[in-house]
């Protein structure tokens, strides 16, 4: 066919297509809400600590003084670097998204075949469809070859439908049913080839106009972002007071008011926790990243901190929870009993069955029975060849089967059949009796959940005749082929147990099947509920019954939605499994909603909070893991913020009370937030998880981030690390060291201390003892470089000079030590009092 179609239908020119590219747009759903590069600058340009970065240089800048004003300059374009640079790979994340789930298509432009990506897909391209691949536009067919396409993603029919040649371009697109002339973006092609013209892309295609309906639904924000928001905005506002009052009592009481103005900002900047929203946003970014080296994909960040709430995680069956791969479970030849297949042990009087069973199955085949069938056939050794291939009869709406004629030398032909039993009885021309018993065994099997062929037989001589009813065909027997489950559900399945997540399982298929791969996975399969059973219940019934049934059968896709709403109005906190357009509705309704991306639809994975491209459970077990240590390093990231900002705010404050030397101005805050920013982002972000993380029930919905416990905890490290510092200063300064010595002593020993303090919060149930064989790189190279940096501030005259520090001795470094050590120390041991109020 491709080649006809090649020489027939030149398609498109290069230019027509890149001209209606650029007017109509690529073949994908509209990005609203796309932040280019300008918009994350002007968005982090317009956080405050940038702006007091800035005032603060104009400031050294009016007093002449450049190379200060440099200085916080270049801090202040090393944090938007750092910022911009984290909000960009969100984006990119996104991006990544699209174009590892956008379909290949095969086009003709210009005469010549070519394979493009889905996206440059154009109106009146012309498009070949084969076995095996995903439509990437609504097309019209012109050329076909027993053409057969699951639309079930659109429609939610449960069979391929045949097509058929249109003759009318123009006729209407709807999907569903046989013969229609049209395919639809995002359908399968499971049988034959074809030729098509597109009609329809992106956002005009079938699946284009549910998914602009399904973007116009807005989601709440995340409920991080605003308990992040809410805290910077009060933290900010207290900050913003202190400030103007320490100009003014600074201003006042001393007389200068550039020292008090530069006073101010310092205090202000020392209680500014800007790192806050910097640390959700590379938390969420970089946990983004992770999940997709574990082959998930994240839309929406909002997904990954409600994952450490599921309660519910309900799944379908095909391709999730099995491998989606057919395999033969049971061979059953006439009047014998049915024999169990393990791996390839055939016995020797079904091999015949077999050879004929993969005879009847198609060369290099998509379809998965057909593909089950071949590899029996060839690990069991019963490949067998009638030599050429002279005739296929494929199936039709008024007979199932799928029957091919093959030469058998010297003059004869060998015919085998397979199909549904009905088909092949009819073709063998059984009687009533043996039709019934058939059927009757046939549905014993099925009942079983499995799939079920039957298999036949004929030889003739002399050429293929048109008809193959005038074969005599000879029954051989039943075929029952499964869905087999996944090595690691089992696995998977107790790990939701003992983290306290119930796991529901709902499918199409037959209550018998879905309790047998439930019982196999170690899903509670006690009370399975049907299609029919939930149709007859009211919404209180029916809610009452969710919290109870784990299994679900027989359940079309849009009956998803009611279960996602019952089990909410419960209670649960629910992450929902989906892959067709029927399902956009459950997965946007549930709190997580997770898009297979191997069988998935675009409207799917829009609807969706995460995309799992490898449609693995155990995929989305190790997703939940990770959300929970995501979660977790947030808070001990947020802990550590709260703690290192009381031992800077109480030095920038003390001096202001007492009336001694300053410690701190805007370049020692602005030095301060180089080191802490990639300490609380980077190195908490990288720290392992705890050992009982999937030991532990879901945390309450909507718990606070800072909890009590947690801004206590934080408080009490960092009125602890300040009494240490403010014991240092004093003492420093009653020993009549000079200002600059005193200021360099104090402040590097408020950088170590700052270090130390990472230490006292890496594991919440752990003690430091306990960690010292667990590294973490980030936290070494960052701890590394800031040492350093200090090394060369304290040890260079023009990094005193800027620093107003003064030199530091052998007997100041062991000082600093010993209070580093001693606040580390008691910390430690505080922290052991402190576990059961931080829930561990």
């Amino acid at each position: 066919m491709e080649a006809d179609a090649k020489a027939e239908h030149a398609g498109l020119s290069a230019g027509e297509a890149a001209e209606r590219l650029r007017l109509e747009g690529p073949n994908e759903l509209p990005r609203r809400g796309r932040r280019n590069l300008s918009r994350i600058l002007r968005d982090v340009l317009a956080e405050p600590m940038f702006a007091l970065l800035l005032g603060a240089g104009i400031i050294y800048l009016l007093l002449g003084d450049h190379l200060e004003a440099l200085l916080l300059l270049i801090f202040a374009s090393l944090s938007v670097a750092i910022a911009v640079i984290q909000e960009a790979r969100s984006e990119h994340v996104l991006e990544a998204l699209r174009d590892l789930t956008s379909p290949r298509a095969l086009v003709i432009r210009d005469g010549q075949r070519q394979r493009i990506a889905g996206r440059g897909v154009v109106r009146g391209d012309l498009l070949i469809v084969s076995e095996g691949d995903r439509v990437a536009a609504d097309a019209v067919l012109i050329e076909v070859r027993e053409l057969q396409v699951d639309e079930s993603l659109l429609t939610g029919e449960s069979v391929p439908v045949h097509k058929r040649r249109g003759l009318d371009i123009e006729s209407d697109m709807h999907p569903g049913g046989d013969d229609s002339p049209c395919v639809y973006s995002g359908t399968l092609v499971v049988r034959g080839q074809g030729l098509a013209i597109v009609r329809s892309t992106g956002p005009h295609s079938e699946i284009g106009r549910i998914g602009q309906t399904l973007e116009a639904i807005e989601t709440a924000p995340a409920n991080l972002s605003r308990q992040t928001a809410a805290i910077v905005r009060i933290a900010a506002g207290i900050g913003l007071v202190c400030c103007i009052l320490v100009i003014l009592l600074f201003g006042l009481l001393r007389g200068s008011w550039i020292d008090a103005l530069l006073a101010g900002i310092a205090l202000g900047m020392s209680m500014l926790p800007e790192e806050f929203p910097l640390v959700l946003t590379v938390f969420m970014v970089m946990g983004a990243w992770r999940m997709s080296q574990g082959r998930v994909l994240t839309r929406r960040a909002a997904a990954i901190e409600i994952l450490g709430e599921a309660t519910v995680l309900c799944t379908d069956k095909t391709g999730t929870l099995t491998e989606n791969r057919m395999a033969v479970a049971v061979l059953q030849a006439t009047g014998d009993p049915r024999f169990e297949i393990h791996g390839s042990d055939v016995p020797t009087h079904l091999h015949h069955m077999v050879q004929v069973a993969a005879l009847a199955s198609a060369n290099n085949a998509y379809d998965p029975m057909d593909q089950a069938l071949q590899s029996l056939a060839k690990a069991s050794d019963c490949e067998r060849t009638h030599g050429e291939l002279v005739r296929v009869y494929g199936v039709q709406p008024g007979r199932l089967a799928y029957i091919q004629a093959w030469r058998d030398p010297p003059d004869g032909m060998f015919i085998a059949a397979k199909g549904a039993p009905e088909a092949i009885a009819q073709l063998c021309g059984l009687e009533e009796v043996s039709r019934i018993q058939l059927l009757r065994e046939a549905d014993r099997l099925a009942e079983d959940g499995m799939r079920v062929l039957a298999v036949a037989e004929a030889t003739a001589a002399g050429e293929p005749a048109k008809d193959p009813f005038v074969f005599n065909f000879h029954l051989l027997g039943l075929v029952g082929l499964a869905d087999r489950l996944r090595d690691s559900v089992p696995a998977a399945v107790a790990q939701c147990r003992a983290a306290g997540i119930r796991v529901v399982m709902i499918t199409g298929d037959y209550p018998v099947t879905a309790r047998a791969i439930a019982r196999q996975a170690g899903i509670d399969c006690d009370r399975v509920l049907d299609g029919a059973t939930v149709a007859q219940m009211d919404d209180a019934e029916f809610q009452a019954a969710a919290k109870q049934a784990s299994v679900f059968a027989r359940i079309m896709p849009n009956e998803k939605l009611r279960i996602v709403r019952a089990l909410r109005a419960t209670g649960a906190i629910v992450a929902m499994t989906g892959d067709g357009v029927n399902d956009a509705p459950s997965l946007r309704a549930a709190d997580i909603g997770i898009a297979m991306g191997g069988r998935g639809t675009d409207v799917a994975r829009e609807a969706a909070s995460l995309v799992l491209l490898d449609d693995d459970f155990g995929s989305i077990v190790q997703t939940i893991r990770l959300g929970r240590r995501i979660y977790d390093n947030l808070r001990k990231a947020m802990g550590y913020i709260i703690a290192v900002h009381v031992p800077i705010a109480g030095l920038a404050l003390l001096p202001l009370i007492t009336g001694l030397p300053l410690i701190l101005g805007p370049v020692h805050i602005a030095f301060l937030e180089m080191v802490i920013d990639p300490v609380c982002s980077m190195v908490f972000e990288a720290e392992a998880e705890e050992a009982n993380i999937m030991r532990r029930s879901p945390r309450a919905a909507g718990t606070p981030l800072l909890s009590l416990p947690l801004v206590t905890w934080g408080l009490v490290q960092g009125t602890t690390a300040f009494a240490f510092l403010a014991s240092l200063y004093a003492i420093a300064v009653h020993s009549g060291l000079p200002d600059g010595d005193v200021r360099a002593l104090t402040f590097v020993s408020l950088v170590l201390v700052d270090l130390g303090l990472v230490l006292v919060n890496r594991n919440f149930s752990a003690s430091l003892r306990d960690l010292m064989g667990q590294r973490n790189r980030a936290l070494i190279w960052i701890s590394g470089v800031a040492v350093a940096l200090l090394g060369l501030v304290v040890g260079t005259p023009l990094g005193r000079e800027l620093f107003r520090f003064g030199p530091l001795h052998a007997d100041d470094i062991s000082l600093v030590a010993f209070l580093v050590i001693a606040t580390v120390a008691t910390l430690e041991a505080a922290k052991r009092l402190w576990r059961e109020r931080l829930g561990r």
